[in-house]
C-alpha cells in the first residue's frame, strides 16, 4: 500500500468520519464499515480518513481501530510480549525511532516473502527434491508391477504334462527387478545425503 503523502491525490480514497462514527466513502458516495477499510488495505489500496468537521487526518486512529477489531475477533497476531515491549517504548528516549524501525522491518519482511514465493514458483520444478520425488514415484510404479502377477503375451503359457499351466513369469525376473529397485533406492539415499551435507 502506498504511504500517505507519497501518492498522487487521485490515487488516494478520501474517507470522511462523522460525529456519529459513520464512515463515508467520497469516491463511491456511500457509507462503509471498518471491515471494508480492512479489505481495501489487504488489496493494497490507499485511503485517507479525515474528520468531517475539523478536516484533521485521523487515518492512524482508524488503522489502529481496525487492528483492535481484528485482534478482538480471535485473529490475534500480535504476541503479548511484543505488545508489552511496544507499550514500554512510549515515553522512552528511543520512541521517535520505533516507527521507522517497525516500518522498515515490515517492508523487509514483505520483500523477503515475495522473493520466497518467486523462488518457490520458479525453481521447485527443477529442484533436486522434485527430481527425487519423480524418481520415487517411478520406483513405486516399478515395485507395483514387479509384484503384480502377469501373463505372457506370447504364444501362451507352457503346459506341464497332464495339461497343468505353468506361470510364464519366473522368479528370476522378479529377483532382477527387486535388485534394480534396491540399487535405485541406494542411489536416491546417496543423493539425499549429499543434499544434507551441502546445507
Amino acid at each position: 500500500m502506498a504511504k500517505s503523502g507519497t501518492s498522487d491525490s487521485d490515487d488516494v480514497i478520501i474517507i470522511k468520519k462523522y460525529a456519529n462514527r459513520r464512515l463515508y466513502n467520497t469516491r463511491s458516495s456511500s457509507y462503509i464499515t471498518l471491515d471494508f477499510l480492512a479489505k481495501l488495505t489487504r488489496e493494497g489500496k490507499d485511503f485517507q480518513v479525515v474528520d468531517a468537521k475539523s478536516g484533521d487526518d485521523i487515518t492512524h486512529n482508524i488503522l489502529t481501530q481496525i487492528i483492535m477489531e481484528e485482534e478482538s475477533s480471535g485473529q490475534q497476531m500480535l504476541p503479548v510480549g511484543f505488545l508489552r515491549e511496544l507499550i514500554s517504548m512510549y515515553g522512552n528516549s528511543m520512541q521517535s525511532m520505533i516507527p521507522q524501525y517497525l516500518e522498515a522491518s515490515m517492508d523487509a519482511f514483505r520483500k523477503n516473502q515475495e522473493k520466497f514465493h518467486t523462488a518457490m514458483e520458479g525453481s521447485i520444478k527443477n529442484s533436486p527434491f522434485a527430481q527425487l520425488a519423480r524418481q520415487n514415484l517411478a520406483m513405486f510404479e516399478a515395485a507395483s508391477s514387479a509384484f503384480t502377477p502377469r501373463k505372457d503375451k506370447g504364444a501362451g503359457e507352457p503346459a506341464q504334462p497332464g495339461g497343468a499351466l505353468v506361470p510364464a513369469t519366473t522368479s528370476a525376473s522378479s529377483e532382477d527387478e527387486i535388485a534394480t529397485l534396491k540399487a535405485q533406492l541406494s542411489a536416491m539415499q546417496r543423493k539425499i545425503d549429499d543434499l544434507v551435507d551441502k546445507k
